[in-house]
Parts: C-alpha cells; structure tokens; sequence
C-alpha cells in the first residue's frame, strides 16, 4: 500500500543544516503581507518587519519556512514507507514553538523524524515534528506539522485527536482583515515552496480546486502576524508559539477576517473567508489557531 505505517511511524528524517540573512527575512515578511497597507513604509512599528536597521524583528513563523527558503524544486514527497502524489495533499495543520526572539541572520540544524500517522479511512494524516538548534546546540525553536493524505488511509489504524479549539463565547477582543493580493501566493513560492498547487492553473484543477490556491503556511503567517499587531503592540519577542488547525482554503484576491481573543497567557483565533465567497458559502471557515505568549 502507498502508505506503511510499519516503516514510516518514527522514521528518522534526518537532519538539515541551513543558514539564513537579514535579506531573507525581509522576503518572508513581505510575502505574509508586511508593509502593505497605505503608510506602512512611514511607520515604525510596520517598518520592524520590513527594513534592516537594528529594529528589524523576526516573526517565529519564520521558522517553519527557513529550513528550506532557497528551495527551488517542489517539496520532495520521498518519505520512508510512504508514496505519494503532490496533488492529493494539503496542509493540515502546523505549530512552531521558540525559545526566545528568533536572530535575524544565522545558522541552524533541523533534527525531524515522523511522529505520527493518523487513519481517517478515505485519507490519512502524516505529522512531522522537528527541533532546530544552533551550532552550539542550543534549543532555537520546535515545529509539527500535518499533511492530509486524500485517498489513502483504511489499513485500521489510530484514527487521531479530533480536539477542536474553543473559541470564547464573547465579543473579540479585535476583528479585522486582510485583503489577500492576487499576486501574494506567486510572492510567497519565492520563500522556498514552489508547489505548483499555488501557482500553476492546470495542476490545481487537476488537484480539485478551481484556481491556484495560497499556501497554507502564507495564510499562517498573515493571521500571526495581525495578531502580534492587534494585540501584542507588534513585537514578534511576545510571541511564545502559535498553532492552527487549517480547515479550508483561501484563493489570491479574496479577504481574510481576523478575530481573536485575548485569554491572558494565550490568543485564540479565528480565520474566516470575508469575501467574496462569504457573501455564497457563509464565511467559510480558513483555521483556528492559538497564540501562546512568550
């Protein structure tokens, strides 16, 4: 079978060392939406993000992406005990935990191995955790992440958590949006995902979808990162970790709405499609996620 889960549960992935420039920091910043909004190349607190003075900061997803930012080729799929096609995969969900601020330059190694693998009976759900250290092996940050496996699964295995995250029964604590650029997803590939899925029209209706879709890990970023604004005064040092569960997707031009609430040592949030298929399907829902504070 395509899956083997006698091979591939605890599967060593190795280890991947890599570095990283202010330079690339700055991409990844404008690729989650950084510096796009009427003022922002005159305002110091959105200027953090996108100028490499000695106030530039690091927003921990950053992370996430940075083992492989100078990727060209799609993402390998060569697992062990797994054989799979990029056109049955989706993000299912992704957590980054940090040690502290992230430096805006330097060098680390990527330590991974497959953690978990979850039958859902018409799919299957891979996890992957990873813990990146300095050269000095010092503890940098954490990361897990999911993919959804279309058309795999029954072999009887775990069927996994389906734990949801609770969002308040009260008025949030902020409710914004962010208007999705039509170009973002072409911006985003150039951080080290060149999945076709974003990009190619013909692979993504032959994956389903009517249009390229935005990588899930841009959505990720632009919901953190109007968060940290929101609520967190913009320092990306008060960001502990940071959790989502994707549930749906989003399309280049359409409006993510924001909403969260603050529950004293964590944000809960709620990503939602505002529009235009708002307005058709009901505010689909994009991912619940939780920011927990350093």
């Amino acid at each position: 079978m395509p899956i083997n889960p006698d091979i591939a549960l605890g599967a060593d992935l190795g280890d991947v060392t890599f570095s990283w420039t202010e330079s690339d920091v700055l991409l990844y910043h404008l690729g989650i939406g950084a510096g796009s909004r009427p003022g922002d190349n005159l305002d110091p607190g959105a200027l953090r993000y996108t100028l490499d003075d000695a106030n530039l900061q690091v927003l921990p997803s950053f992370g996430i992406v940075v083992p492989t930012f100078h990727e060209t080729d799609p993402p390998p799929l060569d697992l062990p005990g797994c054989e799979l096609d990029l056109a049955n995969i989706v993000h299912g969900a992704q957590e980054i935990r940090v040690t502290g601020p992230l430096p805006t330059a330097g060098t680390a190694t990527l330590s991974r191995r497959i953690s978990e693998i979850w039958d859902k009976g018409k799919a299957a759900v891979i996890w992957q955790e990873g813990t990146a250290r300095d050269a000095e092996g010092n503890e940098l940050w954490t990361v897990r992440s999911s993919m959804f496996v279309k058309g795999e699964g029954g072999w009887g295995g775990d069927r996994g958590d389906a734990t949801a995250v609770e969002v308040p029964e009260r008025k949030p604590d902020v409710d914004t949006s962010y208007d999705v650029t039509p170009q973002q997803a072409m911006l985003y590939r150039l951080c080290g995902d060149r999945n076709p899925l974003h990009a190619d029209p013909a692979f993504a209706q032959g994956a389903g979808f009517p249009a390229p879709i935005l990588h899930g890990l841009c959505s990720y970023g632009i919901v953190l990162r109007t968060v940290t604004d929101e609520l967190l005064g913009g320092d990306a040092a008060k960001v502990g970790g940071f959790s989502a569960r994707f549930a749906g997707v989003v399309f280049p031009g359409e409006t993510i709405r924001v909403q969260a609430w603050d529950e004293g040592g964590s944000i809960v949030v709620s990503a939602t499609i505002a529009s235009p298929r708002a307005e058709r399907d009901g505010a689909p829902v994009l991912a619940d996620c939780v920011l927990t504070k350093a």
